[in-house]
């Protein structure tokens, strides 16, 4: 990592979707803050003669991209992914901060593990926001201790990974993380009818001889933590949405005035079930791949407001837990590298404008969470991000920072990616010449 104390970034094309900032401009970085904020040039102003300047040639310079579901495997994984690798894997993707979801091993659910998280992301290339757990152990029987971990740097609590099923277990987590100020996070599933599924339920299921995960199974788990949020008044965030039926849910929920956020992943906006193929298990996470129904819902879902954040679900795996018989396998894909390219091709493809990009992967992400972050602001932490939205590269795995390289996406010839990311003022990533 190297420091820029003071630096100024100039012809860019400054997005912040926060003050609604579209404009050709400069920023000016001092001391690891953000020192000024223009359109147009610096020309006139007076600067010091040794000022480091970049010309940024017309790129998009954002606030810092954050990711508000991945998983950094440590403690106990570490051969998966590391706090260290993954925020190096974070800053070559252009995000500057990222939420841990707390099914490590140990389970995030106590301070101890919360502080060991925390010292290892100390000297990290992005900031690290730990999750911690709902129930203790991730078992969905009793609370795990919120003030706590609170205390120790935890800013959600979810179950990722796994569903919280006492639906009185729910409805406390709701009441107790408000009280603690934390965001509780659903894992929507019904296990009932997910269990031993693998892939979505349909043809292609029914054909490859592969137990299917119905749509349903999201969506009645959605529909019950709406129901216990408007009945708690307590807010609550819905993880890696991925059926039509849940952004109808999560629509008609909003009209209603129920305190709801939801994210999607880009694998939910850009591939269906089919990615699947002759039982290829880097396709195979949960929820599974849908329909190319799904996919066109959940783009309208990010368009129209429904769907507040794009966030990764970055699932680490090596090829001890992904080269096994599909059943076997691992769910999960890496995507902190690959989000931002594939973000991008709603932009080319007209679904979404540059700015309501900007918004899903910045400004909403840190108001979901009540984080820094997602404005360009006088005075805030330089925690920036250049895009060349025309840069093209094929998405390989000699050139991944993750410790896994567990994607349908490789070999991908992609469009768009962060060619300068910065924290705190220093440069945490830079595109090779």
């Amino acid at each position: 990592m190297s420091v820029d104390s003071s630096i100024l970034l100039e012809n860019a094309r400054l997005l912040d979707p926060a003050s609604g900032r579209d404009e050709t401009g400069y920023v000016l970085v001092r001391e690891g803050r953000i020192a000024a904020v223009a359109a147009g040039s610096p020309a006139g102003v007076e600067l010091p003669a040794e000022l480091p300047r970049m010309d940024a040639g017309g790129c998009w310079l954002t606030p810092g991209l954050i990711d508000i579901h991945v998983h950094l495997r440590e403690p106990g994984d570490e051969h998966k992914e590391t706090v260290a690798s993954g925020t190096a894997a974070a800053a070559a993707g252009g995000l500057t901060a990222v939420a841990c979801m707390p099914n490590t091993r140990p389970v995030n659910d106590c301070a101890a593990v919360t502080c060991q998280i925390m010292a290892a992301a100390a000297t990290a290339s992005a900031r690290v926001y730990p999750v911690g757990s709902i129930s203790a152990g991730l078992k969905g029987e009793v609370l795990a201790p919120f003030g706590e971990m609170r205390r120790a740097g935890v800013r959600a609590v979810s179950d990722d990974g796994r569903p919280v099923v006492n639906s009185q277990l729910m409805r406390r987590a709701l009441e107790y993380a408000g009280d603690h100020d934390l965001l509780v996070i659903s894992h929507a599933e019904e296990e009932s009818l997910s269990r031993d599924g693998v892939m979505n339920e349909g043809e292609i299921a029914t054909r490859l001889g592969l137990r299917g995960i119905p749509a349903v199974a999201e969506e009645i788990m959605i529909y019950r933590d709406l129901a216990l949020a408007e009945y708690t008044g307590r807010p609550v965030h819905i993880a890696h949405v991925s059926t039509a039926g849940a952004v109808e849910l999560l629509r008609r929920a909003k009209e209603r005035g129920v305190r709801v956020t939801a994210e999607t992943a880009p694998h939910y906006f850009t591939l269906t079930e089919e990615a699947v193929g002759l039982y290829d298990t880097r396709a195979k996470m949960n929820p599974p791949l849908r329909t190319a129904a799904d996919v066109a819902a959940i783009r309208r879902g990010l368009a129209d407001g429904t769907l507040d954040a794009i966030a990764t679900d970055h699932a680490p795996h090596s090829s001890l837990e992904k080269d096994q018989e599909f059943d076997l396998a691992a769910n999960g894909i890496i995507g902190l590298e690959s989000a931002l390219p594939l973000a991008l091709a709603l932009v080319r493809e007209g679904v979404l404008s540059p700015r309501r990009l900007v918004e899903l992967l910045t400004t909403n992400p840190a108001a979901i969470l009540g984080v820094p972050g997602g404005r360009l602001v006088v005075g805030e932490p330089a925690d920036l991000t250049i895009v060349d939205p025309e840069h093209r590269f094929t998405f390989q795995a000699p050139d991944l920072h993750s410790r896994s390289h567990n994607s349908p996406f490789l070999d991908l010839e992609m469009q768009g990616r962060a060619v300068l990311t910065m924290m705190n003022g220093a440069v945490t990533w830079r595109l090779p010449k």
